[in-house]
Formats: structure tokens, sequence, C-alpha cells
């Protein structure tokens, strides 16, 4: 689902910002993702299914936008999700282009009162919060435009360390099947640049425990500086009580 997000965000046009770039009138830049939310709210279908990707612009601030996105399949709300974006050069944030602004406000959503992603908790920050730990090598393939780990890739990241700990935990590494417990909700922020060639550590806790969900708090360390940090929701499925209950919880 977060390709399909990804997908329909590079279809859209913006016409006035294409002809401003095509002018020479801005850049050099990048486009890079500082923060991205997926939610899967039902299964899809087969292969071939027919989805369609809805796209809205939720809020445009002075150097940032946010996307809002909704999946949808034979007229059922299936997933969505959203994805804040800044335009940056080496020196960081650029502000915003008039023409850019006048793309994004013709795709503006109705207000709701939606604010922007509050910044990570301090403590999030920091390796003493998380209590199990994956650790995980860079691959070349991971590796975008940008030059850094994609953001997808990123994901996969995360439900690596969601699996080895729901592995560890029920006692399957190793032997036996891979629990399928992988997340089915996830908000995301990026922090720093994940680069090839590399070396890290996921670390995970638990936040909290219901009836028939996790709710992870997870985060992307080299050493001891945290590049990203993310909140998910996964099935409990056979975690037990006992278990659960071993791994410490975030206060």
């Amino acid at each position: 689902m977060a390709r399909w997000l990804e997908d329909a965000r590079i279809r859209l046009r913006l016409h006035r910002f294409e002809r401003l770039i095509g002018k020479g009138g801005f850049g050099p830049y990048q486009i890079l993702l500082v923060g991205q939310r997926v939610n899967r709210l039902a299964p899809v279908g087969p292969t071939g299914t027919r989805v369609q990707v809805h796209t809205g612009v939720r809020r445009v601030g002075r150097s940032s936008f946010t996307f809002e996105q909704v999946i949808m399949v034979d007229g059922k709300h299936v997933g969505g999700g959203d994805a804040t974006v800044v335009l940056a050069d080496s020196s960081g944030p650029l502000q915003l282009p008039d023409e850019l602004i006048a793309d994004l406000d013709e795709m503006q959503l109705p207000e709701t009162g939606t604010s922007a992603a509050a910044r990570p908790r301090p403590e999030r920050l920091q390796r003493a919060h998380y209590s199990y730990w994956a650790t995980l090598r860079s691959r070349i393939g991971d590796v975008d435009s940008n030059q850094h780990v994609n953001f997808i890739a990123l994901a996969t990241w995360y439900d690596e360390a969601v699996a080895t700990f729901t592995s560890h935990s029920i006692g399957t590494s190793g032997a036996g099947s891979v629990p399928d417990l992988p997340p089915s909700s996830y908000q995301i922020q990026y922090l720093g640049e994940v680069t090839y060639p590399g070396d890290y550590e996921i670390g995970l806790t638990v936040r909290s425990v219901d009836t028939d969900s996790v709710h992870y708090e997870l985060g992307v360390f080299h050493d001891s500086t945290c590049l990203s940090v993310a909140d998910a929701i996964g099935p409990r499925g056979k975690l037990t009580a006992e278990v659960l209950e071993a791994a410490p919880m975030a206060d």
C-alpha cells in the first residue's frame, strides 16, 4: 500500500511548478519525505484487483506540505495514509515557490482541524527507551536517486524488527514458521539519512496491548544517533500475556 500511495503522488501533475522548473526558475532541489502514515484497513483481494488511490492536500506550510490519500476497491475504503514532503538543497529546506503553492491549493481538502504530526518525544531518540533490538545492514538495492535508503525500503526494516521480536517471543526463532503478524498501521518520521554502506539497529518497545493488537514504538539507530522513529499497530496473534508482560513496556 505504501508503494501505491507513492505511485499516486508521483503521477500528480503540478503544471505551474513544472513550467517554473522548465524555465530554470527554481532549483536545484531534492524532494524529501519527512514523515508518512500508512494504514491497511481491509484485504484488497487477489492479484489483478483494480485499485484506486485518491489524493488531496491536507496542509501547505512555508517549506513543507502534506498529502492525504485513501485507497478504494469497488467502492470500499481499504487503506490510506498521508505524506509530508519538503523541498531542500544542500543548505536545508527551501521556501515553497508561489507556483507550487498555487498547484497545491487546487487540491486542498476541506478543513478538518487536523494538525501536523508532533515532534517525537525526547526519549524516543534515546537507545535506553527501547527494550529489544534487531541488527540490519543497508543493501545497495535499497538506495534511491537521492543516494540514501528509500523510505519504502526503510519501512520493511520496521517489519523486520517486529517479525524478529514476535518470532523470538513466541519461540520460533530459527525453526518453524514465521508468525504472520506484520503491522497494519505505521506512522513514521524521518530524522536523518540512512545511507549505504552502513550497519544499523532497529529498537523496539511495546507501548501498549489491546485484546487483539499490540502497539509498538520503534527507532532506527546508527550508533547513538536516531535517524527515524515509528509507531506501529500489529495483530496480537499468539503473543500471550506472559510474553508481552516479559517485554518491558514504554512509560
